[in-house]
């Protein structure tokens, strides 16, 4: 899912800073461009290691970008594998095709995912829409 972060461009001596305005509390950093999606995940992880409660719904970035907190910098929004982060699950069982099951299954394993990550996602895009 994608959600606005804020980085703080860096220098020969300062890394990159990001700024999660949907996650207060939680920043990152990362010394390259290229490095930051990774350095993102990890510090939304982190920030949601052992909570139980539901991730709250990105911010558009429209409302973000007349904020006058957010100068010097540059938006950018981060695609978070929503899989990795552990806010409360809910264990339930449904019935489906065994072909499609096994469609799932080939699918979620080409793309490292798990069943129940690639239905998340399914789902997620499609109420998305």
């Amino acid at each position: 899912m994608l959600y606005p972060v804020y980085v703080h461009p860096g220098d020969e001596d300062h890394a990159h800073g990001v700024t999660f305005p949907d996650f207060p509390g939680c920043f990152s950093a990362a010394d390259d461009w290229a490095d930051l999606p990774r350095m993102i995940q990890e510090a939304v992880e982190v920030y949601f290691d052992g909570e139980t409660g539901d991730l709250p719904p990105p911010t558009p970035l429209e409302k973000l970008a007349s904020d006058p907190a957010y100068t010097g910098g540059t938006w950018l929004l981060a695609d978070l594998d929503l899989e990795r982060i552990n806010p409360r699950r809910i264990r339930l069982n449904v019935s489906l095709p065994a072909t499609l099951v096994a469609r799932i299954d080939r699918y979620a394993a080409a793309h490292h995912l798990s069943r129940s990550g690639f239905l998340a996602q399914a789902a997620e895009r499609r109420l998305q829409e």
